[in-house]
């Protein structure tokens, strides 16, 4: 008995700690010619050296991961490719458009349905952004209502 009440202990203690996390995550939609689109993201971090630094680190991350996203792509049929790397803490999701755009994210906590209902909806999103005909495809986004869409969804699913 004791022993099962301190393992309900431990879980809901993971559970605080889990909620507590504060969910950094950093989304890139990567382009044709691996030309970075559209950028957000979010991290706990105060200083604005660390910030430059923490999206230095991302962009470098992501931009390594389009290898394994390559690979990946082609043993698949579908879109949404899961887990393709990790680095660190961080793991690497990946979903790819049929225009063959790749949707990056790094994340922290693991939530692959969260994750999946993003990438979904983003798409959705791109979609219509992509057939805007003031829209040059391969171009950044640098629609402020597309931005602020992604980043209701970000605080959605991935935080």
């Amino acid at each position: 008995v004791c022993r099962k009440l301190k393992e309900t202990e431990a879980r809901k203690s993971r559970k605080v700690l889990l909620r507590s996390m504060s969910g950094n995550y950093y989304f890139v939609i990567v382009g044709h010619h691996d030309n970075p689109i559209y950028e957000q993201e979010h991290c706990s971090r105060d200083s604005q050296t660390k910030k430059d630094d923490y999206r230095d680190l991302c962009q470098f991350v992501a931009h390594a991961s389009l290898d394994m996203i390559g690979e990946h792509m082609w043993t698949t049929n579908s879109m949404y490719l899961k887990i393709v790397d990790k680095f660190n803490d961080w793991n690497v999701s990946a979903f790819v458009t049929a225009g063959k755009q790749r949707f990056i994210i790094l994340h922290d906590i693991k939530n692959e349905d969260s994750i999946r209902q993003f990438f979904q909806e983003v798409y959705e999103l791109y979609i219509k952004t992509a057939m805007n005909p003031f829209y040059e495809p391969n171009t950044p986004i640098l629609s402020q209502a597309f931005h602020q869409k992604v980043k209701n969804l970000c605080r959605r699913y991935l935080i």
